[in-house]
């Protein structure tokens, strides 16, 4: 995954997606959420609208969501909680959302690629679920694992806002070059 992010990110650089939004760097806070326990009940879905609501108004809200999830959001009557703070958008390609990423405050994701690409940009990143399956971002990265506890989700966010930021670094060998290690590896062996 760091190989892809770092062999893509000038690319993400030369993205025009910010001003798309009318975004600017550091200014915006990126939400992506998609895991059935979280969009797929009404009552976890309808606390995550009003959680990035109010962090909305902080910061806008970016929050790309996929067709079913839109769905449930009209179906259970939840899109009248989105008064402005949150910018609901189609998904993204892996370009655009790379320079999203990369300029965002902070993300409010349960992905786990996003956990990852977080942590190697130095972006801090909170993580709607109970688990992961990358402990070395919590660790030593900028992840905060919080489980599904959205009140706790609302105020570690605004606390990050308000400059409480984790401190965090990049894991050993995320350079970019692990397929080049592999090859050698595999070569040696052949």
């Amino acid at each position: 995954m760091i190989d892809s992010l770092v062999a893509r990110i000038a690319k993400a650089d030369n993205s025009d997606i910010l001003n798309q939004f009318n975004l600017n760097p550091g200014e915006y806070v990126l939400a992506t959420l998609h895991r059935p326990s979280n969009v797929d009940n009404q009552e976890n879905l309808t606390q995550i609208i009003d959680a990035l609501e109010e962090i909305g108004s902080i910061k806008k809200v970016l929050f790309p969501v996929h067709p079913r999830k839109k769905n449930n959001i009209y179906k259970f009557g939840i899109n009248n909680r989105i008064n402005g703070n949150i910018i609901l958008t189609e998904p993204l390609g892996y370009i655009e959302f790379l320079s999203l990423i990369k300029n965002s405050a902070l993300i409010i994701t349960d992905s786990g690629g996003i956990q990852e690409e977080s942590t190697f940009l130095g972006v801090q990143c909170i993580t709607a679920r109970s688990n992961t399956e990358r402990p070395i971002t919590v660790e030593v990265g900028a992840n905060h694992l919080l489980g599904s506890n959205y009140e706790k989700i609302k105020n570690t966010a605004i606390d990050i806002l308000n400059g409480k930021k984790k401190k965090c670094s990049i894991p050993a060998l995320w350079d970019g070059k692990t397929a080049e290690r592999i090859a050698t590896i595999i070569a040696k062996k052949i």
